[in-house]
């Protein structure tokens, strides 16, 4: 199974992202010094409930199509704008 998830971190930001292989564990590469800044004290991370929700899932999909809609997805999310989500890629339109 191939799916694409979403994280939702304590301060209410997302990252999305896919997992050719379903992995339990597997939770993404958002970058981690932008995660830190977010948490700057030791209290902020002393307990931390993150969220893993799976937004698309397939049998079927080329490796390929699974990209396509993870692109789709973290636009129409807007988790690629900084203020919202963790993803860096693509890249945010200027406005």
């Amino acid at each position: 199974m191939k799916v694409i998830y979403k994280i939702t971190w304590p301060n209410g930001k997302i990252y999305i992202g896919s997992d050719l292989t379903d992995s339990i564990i597997y939770f993404g590469s958002p970058n981690k010094h932008e995660i830190e800044a977010d948490f700057p004290t030791r209290e902020s991370r002393r307990d931390i409930v993150i969220r893993r929700e799976i937004l698309w899932e397939s049998d079927i999909a080329s490796d390929e199509q699974v990209r396509r809609k993870e692109h789709e997805l973290i636009l129409e999310h807007k988790s690629n704008d900084p203020i919202i989500g963790y993803n860096r890629r693509p890249k945010q339109q200027k406005r």
